[in-house]
């Protein structure tokens, strides 16, 4: 049943994905330094772009996020591609969440966020590895390495909301702005369907201006709107191109 119903989801939901406006996509300008400071302790929003080594940290202003920051991506480790076995020092892709557990304000690497990885479809595709970061001191072995004064400013913004209520955070990374000019230059890469999986996060967001909903079903990511993790129903994807193979 899960199959099937995820099958007609698809089937459903491709001419809403074709009216879609990418204009959004375009890189949005941050607010303003004093909204910015004003905004400390708000719900906040990570996405990571690897091939553009940039890390965008997005805050609640009503009822959509604004830009606070785009940072430069010091390093990270394996190139494009998911983190698919300890040791293969990739740095992970897909969407993770965290809470305050995941904070380190002590770590070798001055500040630390732990993202999560495993998540629950790493887990159901037997992928292994721990302690995946994004941190300081520009080193990283399949973490997301970033200045200090950078983390200082990110650490301080994902703690200020957790500890102001906000119950988990997602962090969403992924291999390139999911653009359908650059998915199609990457078409003949192995890593072309999981891509393609994770393409309908980012169009929900370059949309909406709201992170999605994001579950696992049959192994599988699937997006919705925010409201609907919260229904007891199982989450099936609304926003999906194409059935991953």
């Amino acid at each position: 049943m899960g199959k099937i119903a995820l099958l007609f989801a698809i089937l459903f939901c491709i001419p809403a994905m074709t009216s879609v406006s990418y204009a959004s996509e375009q890189a949005q300008t941050q607010v303003s330094k004093e909204l910015k400071a004003q905004l400390l302790g708000s719900p906040v929003f990570i996405q990571i772009f690897k091939e553009e080594r940039t890390l965008e940290l997005y805050a609640k202003l009503g009822n959509e996020y604004r830009m606070l920051g785009s940072y430069r991506i010091c390093n990270f480790s394996g190139g494009l591609g998911p983190k698919r076995r300890e040791g293969d020092f990739k740095s992970p892709e897909g969407f993770y969440s965290i809470t305050n557990r995941n904070l380190n304000p002590n770590s070798h690497y001055y500040r630390a966020i732990n993202i999560g990885f495993p998540n629950a479809y790493d887990q159901s595709q037997g992928y292994s590895g721990a302690m995946l970061m994004i941190h300081g001191d520009c080193r990283s072995i399949g973490c997301y390495a970033m200045t200090d004064g950078y983390i200082a400013e990110i650490y301080q913004y994902v703690e200020s909301a957790l500890l102001n209520g906000q119950a988990q955070v997602s962090i969403h990374i992924f291999p390139f702005r999911m653009t359908e000019a650059n998915l199609q230059r990457h078409r003949f890469s192995t890593y072309y369907p999981f891509w393609r999986s994770l393409e309908p996060g980012y169009a929900y967001f370059a949309r909406y201006r709201q992170p999605p909903a994001v579950g696992v079903v049959n192994g599988q990511y699937t997006v919705s709107a925010p409201l609907q993790l919260n229904s007891g129903t199982p989450v099936i994807s609304q926003f999906a191109l194409t059935q991953p193979k």
